[in-house]
């Protein structure tokens, strides 16, 4: 190859690497990004960067935070088994300076654990008639492995709006896990929460889901964006995951009853979440025991960039 060959090949592969770097969907690296512009069609209708002092709670405009073991009047250990104590404390959550939300679990002096846990305040995100809605989260999984990461659950998901203050009608109103991940596998979980409990579409409790290994880095030691598509502009709706911009689960509507379907698309929307549970069912059955264990690690946290929502019309 001549030197101008040369040359220009390593400029076309700074090019390509800095095209991957600034395109939505993809991951790159650990530094903090600003939330990213949306393809051409699609317009963001909400989203937090994360800005703010160190050791400050996530913005009280966007977030609201869980408490306890519980909704009050709901089922105990959130409905899953887990067993930490969430809290508001910034030892647990907050935005770290740097354009970053960080959750983390930690012992408690009874030996417990304590974590956290936030909602967003709207609860309206729902893909429009004709249309698609894309949620999507540039995140940093506990960076644990092996047995120190036994019994973490970290997960950004989404909830039907009618769950708020009813907290019986689960998985009758919808849940879209866009990531979850257990025991710190280098492994990406979408999965669909529907219909009836136990059984029913979405195969209660189990659900409908799928998983990969994260793109280039693992789920642990970097950033990857994680997205959810929920498609009204095709007959039959498209439900998707992906992760890094390569698609890994998809769901259609005529899987579905019209009962079920309607049960999770007619209502008023989602509200989205992100927190870090320790042990309860996924952990414990993924492990064949319980968790978390004598030598899970604590103070590992879930770093999260931005999340975004945004629509195609």
């Amino acid at each position: 190859m001549s030197k101008r060959s040369a040359l220009a090949a390593g400029l076309g592969a700074v090019a390509v690497l800095a095209a991957a770097l600034l395109a939505p969907g993809t991951a790159s690296g650990t530094a903090a990004r600003d939330v990213p512009p949306p393809p051409s069609g699609w317009t963001v209708q909400w989203s937090d960067d994360f800005d703010g002092a160190a050791g400050t709670l996530p913005s009280a405009e966007n977030w609201q935070v869980d408490l306890g073991h519980n909704y009050p009047g709901g089922p105990a250990n959130w409905g899953t088994g887990e067993i930490q104590n969430y809290t508001d404390s910034p030892d647990n959550l907050s935005v770290d300076g740097e354009g970053n939300l960080r959750i983390t679990p930690l012992r408690d002096g009874s030996d417990g654990w304590t974590s956290a846990r936030i909602e967003t305040k709207r609860d309206d995100f729902k893909a429009p008639e004709g249309g698609v809605l894309a949620i999507e989260g540039r995140i940093q999984m506990p960076n644990v492995s092996g047995d120190a990461a036994l019994g973490y659950w970290p997960a950004f998901w989404a909830l039907g709006a009618p769950y708020r203050g009813n907290y019986q009608n689960w998985p009758a109103i919808g849940e879209f896990d866009v990531m979850e991940n257990v025991n710190g596998l280098d492994s990406v979980w979408g999965v669909l929460h529907c219909g009836v409990n136990p059984g029913g579409d979405c195969n209660e409790t189990q659900g409908l889901g799928d998983s990969r290994a994260c793109p280039g880095s693992t789920c642990q030691s970097g950033f990857h964006t994680y997205r959810f598509e929920w498609d009204r502009s095709v007959s039959p709706n498209q439900l998707r995951w992906s992760v890094d911009g390569e698609q890994f689960h998809s769901l259609s509507q005529d899987r579905f009853s019209a009962e079920t379907w309607a049960n999770m698309t007619g209502h008023s929307g989602y509200f989205l979440l992100l927190n870090v549970a320790m042990g309860g069912a996924f952990p414990d059955g993924v492990a064949g025991k319980a968790t978390p264990v004598a030598g899970t690690e604590p103070g590992k946290p879930m770093v999260v960039d931005y999340v975004a929502v945004s629509t195609k019309s």
